[in-house]
């Protein structure tokens, strides 16, 4: 399954700002730890892997503790209508979760993995020296506001590029297509910063606060967050669900 990134502004002939607009992310283990290994992220210890169903017998197979949790999930009308039940982090709780608005084109692959290695238990943060990830968290500290930071991502060829570089990757299970194709899925990143459950949506204002949890629950308790998502829409399958859980030797 396919998602797309969002991309940045160009300008045009005319000297005005365009949108600019990414291939889409696949959803596929195997692609996302290249990439992320690409970005800096040490995948020797923890690395992206599938999470079959949200049933305890596929939750069983899945190391702990897990760090994020990321879902791939179709824009229906039936999802998108349903953000007046989101309970956005109050600012205290704002004030330790690392958030950035997508306002790229179908970047949200991009931008979900970011939102899971930035918000990942402080011993998980293993990123190269003077690595894309080392200097973009350096340079985008929780505090600047989640606009300031999509702006830096905006001006960021390098990102623009290592992605592109992913989404034509022969690692990919599918072709990524034309780049006007219109994307229909979108990826999330769930998330436990000081024992709380946050959903991490870049098209939404903040973080979306799910209750209590920790990182032996996390698992269970995004895969809670992820069954409300799937009974908004029972008929839909697109959902595809990948964990950053310890390395399976």
């Amino acid at each position: 399954v396919k998602h797309t990134l969002d991309t940045t502004t160009t300008m045009a002939n005319d000297g005005t700002t365009k949108k600019q607009k990414w291939f889409p992310l696949e959803s596929n283990p195997a692609l996302i730890n290249g990439y992320i290994n690409k970005l800096g992220y040490d995948t020797s210890l923890y690395e992206f892997c599938d999470v079959f169903s949200t049933e305890d017998w596929a939750l069983d197979m899945i190391p702990q503790p897990v760090a994020a949790v990321m879902m791939l999930y179709p824009l229906t009308e039936k999802q998108t209508s349903a953000v007046g039940d989101d309970v956005v982090a109050t600012e205290e709780m704002k004030d330790k979760v690392w958030f950035i608005k997508q306002r790229i084109g179908n970047a949200c692959g991009t931008i979900g993995l970011v939102h899971a290695l930035l918000n990942a238990p402080e011993a998980l943060k293993v990123f190269e020296p003077d690595s894309w990830l080392a200097n973009f968290s350096q340079d985008t500290p929780i505090p600047l506001s989640p606009v300031a930071k999509a702006e830096r991502l905006e001006q960021d060829s390098k990102i623009a590029k290592m992605h592109d570089d992913a989404t034509s990757s022969e690692t990919n299970a599918t072709s990524r297509g034309n780049i006007d194709d219109k994307v229909l899925t979108h990826f999330i990143s769930l998330v436990c910063v000081d024992g709380k459950l946050y959903e991490l949506d870049g098209r939404k204002e903040g973080p979306i606060y799910h209750g209590p949890t920790s990182q032996m629950t996390l698992l269970k308790d995004a895969c809670g967050v992820i069954k409300k998502f799937m009974a908004r829409d029972p008929t839909e399958m697109r959902f595809t669900i990948t964990a950053l859980a310890p390395k399976q030797m």
